[in-house]
């Protein structure tokens, strides 16, 4: 049964939490104490604008306008600068779109974009210049994305992504995966998300209730780049969906000055894996326009998991890899 969709007055928490997240750059260095000027932060306006929750600003460091949280969020002018190499469609995504919002690019399965909403925008975005408004299905309009997916029984795993899917309301992640149900070749429905990590109350009695109801296995990749990120709030919520019977795993971007060294990753594999997460991926930055500042060398990166395999059981070495665009899986480095 679909739940009832809550009036204004009574959303959930975590819709509240979103609704409040600050978007400007102002607000957040003020709540900070971070002078802009003493700083040397030279604020970027793009149409790729500031959103963070505050809950994520709460685990930043006061007057630390090198922390590693805010580095990730904080539109600065390095982005405007134009880098070779550095395009608005780094994964060459929209050539492999066959209907509005479904990419299939990987032999077995697919990848459904159902939203290009965010709880926080991460400046190293590789879907930061993404045409949601023309490659995403309308809500409640999925027959075209299902009509293509039904042609296709050798596709058992579905992935959701965005945007984050979590930012859907449980009414329309019901309506969805109701839908995804009925294709029977469909075994695993994996979840892309970061709201479990910036926004952990999205974590509640209601989206806990729709994963017990899901007929498909569930996978949770959630997104997690430096340990910092890790408080209370975030432990209880992995701790929800491990319990609910979710697998979970983790993906990192490998950034500049935030998580380019073995020390801080093997700091988050450790807190992770106590946590009930398994480490996973460690991407190489997606060359997207506007992120270049972030990127690390591939020579550098292989060094620093070179310094974690000495350091760390193999399981909780996430594995370095790359997206080539043209490649029918991720490359691994």
């Amino acid at each position: 049964m679909i739940p009832r969709i809550h009036p204004p007055e009574h959303r959930p928490a975590w819709q509240e939490q979103l609704a409040t997240a600050v978007r400007s750059v102002d607000e957040l260095l003020q709540l900070l104490q971070i002078d802009p000027a003493a700083a040397k932060i030279r604020p970027l306006q793009s149409d790729f604008p500031l959103r963070v929750p505050h809950g994520f600003i709460q685990r930043m460091v006061k007057g630390d306008s090198r922390d590693p949280l805010l580095l990730q969020v904080l539109p600065v002018a390095q982005e405007a600068e134009e880098i070779a190499g550095f395009t608005c469609d780094p994964l060459d995504e929209l050539d492999a779109m066959p209907v509005p919002g479904l990419l299939h690019k990987y032999p077995g399965r697919a990848l459904l974009t159902v939203t290009g909403a965010c709880a926080i925008h991460c400046r190293y975005c590789f879907r930061r210049h993404f045409p949601y408004s023309d490659a995403n299905p309308a809500p409640g309009h999925w027959q075209p994305a299902l009509g293509s997916l039904a042609q296709h029984p050798d596709i058992s795993e579905l992935i959701l992504s965005g945007g984050d899917p979590l930012t859907l309301t449980d009414n329309r992640l019901h309506s969805l995966t109701g839908q995804l149900a009925e294709l029977t070749h469909l075994r695993t429905l994996r979840i892309h998300t970061r709201l479990p990590v910036v926004l952990p109350a999205r974590i509640d009695s209601g989206l806990l209730s729709w994963i017990k109801a899901q007929t498909l296995k569930l996978v949770f990749v959630v997104h997690c780049n430096h340990p910092d990120e890790i408080d209370h709030h975030v432990v209880a919520a992995f701790g929800k969906l491990t319990a609910a019977g979710v697998t979970l795993l983790n993906q990192s971007v490998l950034l500049r000055d935030i998580n380019d060294s073995a020390a801080t990753l093997a700091s988050l594999s450790e807190r992770l894996f106590t946590a009930g997460v398994l480490p996973y991926y460690l991407h190489q930055l997606d060359r997207v326009q506007g992120a270049a500042h972030f990127e690390v060398g591939v020579r550098r990166a292989r060094e620093i998991v070179d310094e974690l395999r000495a350091t760390l059981p193999g399981y909780l070495v996430p594995r370095l890899v790359q997206e080539i665009p043209g490649e029918q899986g991720k490359t691994a480095l």
